[in-house]
């Protein structure tokens, strides 16, 4: 087996979006080569209520498909083509936008105040851009999980994954979404298919993903100090890149780790990408903001 290396691990940025909703920015809008084929993952984790209650109001998308997965509280959504629904804790929506749909997302938090959950995009190869815009709510209950002997779960939100087919099916992308806790102090070792692009995203606990036996190991001791304590440098908030290979490794710390694991078949393409909307050539984007002005942005009903 070939061990992924880190190629690099950063925090997230506050940013505001919608009609004003605090949120953190694990990546987006930038780089695009190194995570394709997505495109950004927004962590909207918050426990203020006045930081999000003023949600996303209408908006429009075109040429991406948009996965949101709520861990507390609940998301209204509606959209151009009169779908309505509402998601609560562990469900998923994937929705494809295809040739162009206007919705509105809209959080509520639980009894506790708390609206969990993030936004993951992912991007549309060029004969795809313009397909028919379409959803797929999953509730939590079809959400397959797996426990391993040693404690480690996994939430398959996408793609096979230790024996188990997350019910999201048919995206371009050909993702793997898992949402994976590993105990405290256990080390695992995952298998990631070499042909994709892979990255975790920490939300829970602290650990590291260098295989002990690098020399950049987190888990070292002091130079000054041999009987130092074990160091982590993956916790909540932090992205972690990774090169190719068929394998990862974590070692979880003292209060565990729990992390979405997301990898993805590169489309290699050319990215045109101005706001919600994502083509291929500058002439794309100008034509969907034209038929945005114009009325025409809508093309299925």
């Amino acid at each position: 087996m070939s061990l992924r290396a880190v190629k690099e691990i950063t925090s997230t940025r506050p940013t505001l979006e919608g009609a004003g909703v605090k949120l953190e920015r694990a990546f987006g809008f930038g780089k695009t080569k190194e995570f394709d084929p997505f495109l950004l993952l927004d962590d909207f984790r918050n426990e203020n209520p006045a930081d999000y209650i003023a949600g996303f109001p209408w908006h429009p998308h075109r040429g991406i498909e948009t996965i949101t997965y709520v861990l507390a509280g609940e998301v209204a959504h509606g959209d151009s083509l009169g779908n309505k629904g509402r998601m609560t804790a562990g469900d998923i929506q994937w929705m494809t936008a295809g040739s162009g749909i206007l919705h509105q997302e809209m959080p509520k938090g639980d009894e506790h105040g708390r609206m969990h959950g993030f936004q993951l995009w992912a991007n549309l190869p060029s004969h795809l851009k313009m397909t028919d815009p379409r959803y797929q709510d999953i509730p939590s209950a079809d959400v397959p999980e797996v426990t391993e002997d040693d404690g480690t779960k996994a939430r398959i939100l996408c793609g096979t994954f230790w024996g188990e087919s997350g019910p999201v099916e048919g995206v371009a992308a050909d993702p793997q979404y898992i949402d994976i806790s590993v105990p405290p102090n256990k080390k695992r070792r995952i298998a990631v298919d070499v042909t994709r692009n892979a990255f975790a995203y920490v939300f829970a606990g602290a650990g590291t993903f260098r295989d002990a036996s690098e020399p950049q190991a987190v888990l070292t001791e002091s130079a000054v100090d041999p009987n130092a304590a074990a160091k982590y440098d993956a916790k909540n908030h932090s992205l972690v890149l990774f090169d190719r290979g068929d394998e990862i490794v974590v070692q979880a710390g003292p209060e565990g780790i729990r992390f979405l694991l997301v990898s993805g078949k590169p489309i290699e393409e050319p990215v045109a990408w101005y706001g919600p909307i994502v083509m291929n050539t500058q002439a794309e984007l100008n034509t969907a903001m034209r038929e945005l002005q114009s009325g025409k942005f809508i093309k299925h009903q």
